[in-house]
């Protein structure tokens, strides 16, 4: 053995067992005191991010949010836009609720339904006409009125007919009053194409309108019928909403629609203004405040998400079957 493996291998120049284990700890310490420092700066900017978006969310609020609907007088609006139907917006549910609040705040001068639609159920349509009818008996000194945007037809006018008076703009679309009920005819086509039609049915008009069969004379008188009894109720809702403004002219009731300059003159309509042309120069109370029952983002994603791990379950416990009645 050399002269300098000796002095490698004598104990008093082996590493201290003790310095190493300190250096270790020290280490340790130290990566444990920059996890604590990162989670730190992390809920710091955590709370930055927060207090940022309170700041923006704070600018968005008007100045004035303290003298809204609590504090002082105010024309209340409620949207009626897009298909009115039960599964949309506009649905019965969320404009007869809206009308309501807005109708049983003291603080409301008038109500004004600002309208942009093309018409859906006739039903839906009714039952919100029906409840304008209902409310404005109740509350006697809070008027309602209708202003169109873009369009306002079919069930839309149908509402609208119900109002005590009606503001469009010049270049709106107004009307198409009367009642639709479409499909398609392929009793044509699966003949050149040789497919055979198999329908089978209990009940001897249960297969009506079905587009693969001919068309039964009497089926289709049927089905007219209920179209023009609908159409009379539509009928008769704008005559008792109108009255003696409306001219003499049988165009009116035929499904056409009109400019709303030329709805003016029809007396379809009462004049031309905005919301705010209507809260301002025609109530006298110019601070709006929106009523409308508007849909819920969040609570939408959570029925799907909780719909969609229903299937889940439903697919891993083998109960997806599925049943259809039509």
């Amino acid at each position: 053995m050399s002269d300098n493996d000796k002095w490698l291998n004598s104990p008093s120049q082996q590493p201290d067992e003790g310095w190493a284990k300190s250096v270790l700890e020290k280490l340790a310490m130290e990566q444990v005191r920059e996890t604590r420092r990162a989670r730190r700066w992390g809920i710091f900017f955590k709370l930055f991010m927060l207090f940022y978006l309170l700041v923006i969310l704070g600018l968005m609020i008007p100045d004035d949010l303290s003298d809204t609907a609590l504090d002082k007088e105010h024309t209340a609006i409620i949207e009626i836009k897009g298909l009115i139907s039960d599964e949309t917006q506009a649905s019965a549910d969320n404009v007869i609720a809206a009308m309501r609040d807005a109708f049983k705040d003291k603080k409301t001068k008038a109500v004004i339904l600002r309208i942009n639609s093309p018409g859906g159920s006739p039903v839906q349509s009714s039952y919100i006409h029906d409840e304008i009818n209902r409310l404005t008996k109740k509350y006697e000194d809070i008027p309602l009125y209708a202003v169109v945007t873009d369009v306002c037809a079919s069930g839309g006018y149908y509402i609208a007919s119900a109002a005590e008076q009606i503001y469009v703009d010049k270049s709106s679309i107004v009307g198409s009053i009367g009642v639709l009920m479409d499909g398609y005819g392929f009793v044509d086509t699966i003949e050149k194409l040789g497919v055979e039609r198999r329908l089978m049915t209990a009940g001897e008009h249960k297969g009506v309108l079905d587009p693969f069969s001919p068309v039964n004379p009497e089926e289709q008188k049927h089905v007219q019928g209920i179209l023009d009894n609908l159409h009379q109720h539509f009928i008769n809702a704008v005559k008792e909403g109108r009255g003696s403004r409306l001219k003499d002219n049988p165009e009116i009731f035929s499904g056409l629609f009109w400019s709303g300059e030329e709805s003016v003159n029809l007396g379809l309509a009462d004049g031309f203004g905005s919301s705010s042309y209507v809260a301002r120069e025609i109530v006298g109370v110019e601070t709006l405040e929106d009523y409308t029952v508007r849909e819920d983002v969040f609570q939408k994603f959570a029925d799907r998400l909780g719909a969609r791990i229903t299937q889940v379950f439903l697919k891993m416990t083998g109960m997806s079957g599925e049943m259809t009645v039509r």
